[in-house]
């Protein structure tokens, strides 16, 4: 009879034990699934996509809204034998120029991602900044315009297109609160997102949101100029 020969067990990697972990008690993979330390392709474009996929849900249901708030100030007024013209005040035109400014140097900051690593950080957190501050002085600017109409005599509920006014504009407001508050936590990690272009999808995501609230805002007014 012939001896049996028992297959040779391969050696472990210096620094790998048998469970496949090494010197740190963690796998040679990282917690999207990849190897080598860097983060797995496949893992990552599905979470771009679900980014991606939930912003667009979210603008669908913000633009349903809108589109209901519409239909009801076309109804309201077709039907209104009280219906009276509200002024728009001039500061809203200024507004419009700031948020579409905003939009402009957001679009500075996301590009300014593309240069050198080392001063790509520096350009974007500048320019993110400035976006920053744009959107709160049209923040600021709306809360002069609705001032105005309150020195006017002109409330939420004096007739049925301040209301309307009062309620497309807040709501707009409000959205665009959201957004500023996407823009802050971008800020805070700004030296993060610039040094790991696999992250910048935050970044893409919240310009997609700020660039839409620039125009629904431009639709509110030419609504409201029409309509109002």
């Amino acid at each position: 009879m012939e001896p049996v020969v028992a297959p040779v067990k391969p050696e472990t990697p210096a620094g790998i034990d048998n469970l496949g972990r090494n010197g740190d008690g963690f796998g040679g993979g990282d917690r999207f699934g990849g190897g080598g330390g860097g983060p797995d392709s496949r893992g990552w474009a599905g979470s771009v996509r679900v980014y991606r996929t939930g912003m667009w849900m979210a603008l669908a249901a913000i633009v349903m809204l809108f589109a209901a708030f519409t239909s009801a100030l076309v109804v309201r007024k077709g039907i209104s034998n009280d219906w009276v013209a509200t002024a728009l005040p001039r500061v809203l035109w200024l507004n419009t120029a700031v948020l579409i400014a905003s939009s402009v140097t957001f679009e500075f900051s996301r590009r300014s991602l593309a240069g050198d690593p080392s001063f790509s950080a520096r350009r974007f957190s500048r320019w993110l900044y400035v976006t920053l501050a744009l959107g709160l002085a049209f923040i600021a600017g709306q809360l002069i315009a609705w001032r105005e109409l309150a020195s006017r005599g002109v409330y939420l509920a004096t007739n049925p297109s301040s209301s309307f006014f009062y309620l497309l504009t807040g709501a707009h407001g409000l959205h665009l609160l959201g957004g500023i508050v996407a823009l802050f936590y971008v800020a805070l990690r700004a030296r993060q997102l610039a040094l790991a272009p696999a992250k910048r999808v935050v970044v893409d995501v919240t310009a997609i949101y700020w660039h839409f609230m620039d125009a629904l805002w431009i639709y509110i007014l030419l609504l409201l100029t029409v309509r109002s």
